[in-house]
């Protein structure tokens, strides 16, 4: 990947703390009210909390995240990205692609809104919307009335 934005290197940054399993390499980029948004589950508030599910889930999934693109505008970014990760019980690896809109607050990362499907994993839901983003408040579309 080419990309060289000071934002780009905050991501690529965040994303060896999570291959690491550093949380105090993730901490540094991260705001301390950073959020984490998701689509399969609640939000993760916090440079604490969200270091330490990370680092947390590390070991379970023996997970390499990789920045494949990246556009930079402003205080946003959003990426392209690759896990390579082994399932529990199977020796072979699976990868696993997604992005993530990333929104900053100076050289810091204050919140992630990740999009992905991991086809190993049971979907409970068929709304993938980002659970607990406030699509109304920043006047996205809804269907409330």
């Amino acid at each position: 990947m080419a990309e060289t934005h000071p934002h780009v290197d905050t991501i690529t940054r965040y994303y060896h703390g999570c291959n690491t399993a550093d949380v105090e390499l993730m901490k540094s980029t991260f705001t301390a009210d950073v959020v984490h948004y998701f689509t399969q589950h609640a939000a993760i508030r916090g440079a604490e909390a969200l270091a330490t599910y990370w680092a947390k889930m590390q070991p379970r999934v023996s997970g390499l995240w990789v920045v494949d693109h990246a556009l930079v505008q402003g205080d946003e970014a959003v990426i392209e990205w690759t896990m390579r990760w082994t399932p529990a019980g199977q020796a072979k690896p699976q990868l696993v692609r997604g992005a993530e809109w990333y929104v900053f607050r100076g050289d810091l990362i204050a919140e992630i809104r990740a999009y992905y499907l991991n086809p190993r994993l049971p979907y409970l839901r068929t709304d993938f919307d980002l659970q607990d983003f406030p699509y109304e408040k920043r006047a996205y579309l809804t269907l409330k009335e």
